[in-house]
């Protein structure tokens, strides 16, 4: 009975697991990785457009990107768009083709992005303990309603705190990942 609980909050924490993985892969390390962009918005046509929607992002070099747009009338918006982002990033362009060059990261910069790291990290280790209070919530309400017994509260309670735990062990292990990423020169 309890147990369809547990299997939605779970599910929840996996969906914030992959959020911040996804928060962690667009966030750089000195690296050119085409993810760094997928959080770019551009004001296309007076749409928000995400620039993956809009151009064919490579990295040819180890720190370069080139963004090739479908549509080159745009290469102005595109540009503004990366400078009013938080990249820290020039973009030049050809033309035909923008190209931006990953600058190399120096040590306050580095310690700047494991900070950044931690407190994301922290923040869904937030969200994932709200999902069980929330779990939890909805089991007591149960064993109130005498849906279930005091014993099923407790072994319930007990799972969702196993659930939760594993999923806050796993943020903390992407963030770990992403540090170490992130220090290594």
């Amino acid at each position: 009975m309890y147990q369809h609980v547990i299997d939605t909050a779970k599910e929840k924490m996996e969906k914030t697991k992959e959020v911040f993985k996804r928060e962690m892969a667009s966030l750089r390390a000195g690296r050119a990785n085409p993810r760094i962009l997928d959080r770019i918005m551009v004001d296309y046509y007076g749409v928000q457009t995400p620039l993956t929607q809009m151009a064919n992002i490579m990295s040819p070099e180890p720190r370069m990107l080139t963004i090739a747009l479908w549509d080159t009338k745009a290469i102005p918006l595109v540009e503004k768009a990366i400078q009013k982002s938080d990249l820290g990033m020039n973009p030049a362009n050809d033309g035909k083709i923008i190209r931006l060059i990953v600058p190399e990261l120096n040590e306050e910069r580095r310690k700047e992005l494991t900070k950044l790291v931690w407190r994301n990290a922290e923040e869904s280790k937030v969200a994932i303990r709200s999902i069980r209070r929330d779990a939890i919530d909805q089991i007591k309400k149960m064993q109130k309603n005498s849906e279930i017994s005091e014993d099923d509260q407790h072994v319930a309670e007990n799972e969702m705190q196993k659930v939760t735990d594993a999923a806050v062990k796993d943020i903390d292990e992407i963030a770990k990942e992403k540090e170490k990423e992130i220090m290594s020169v």
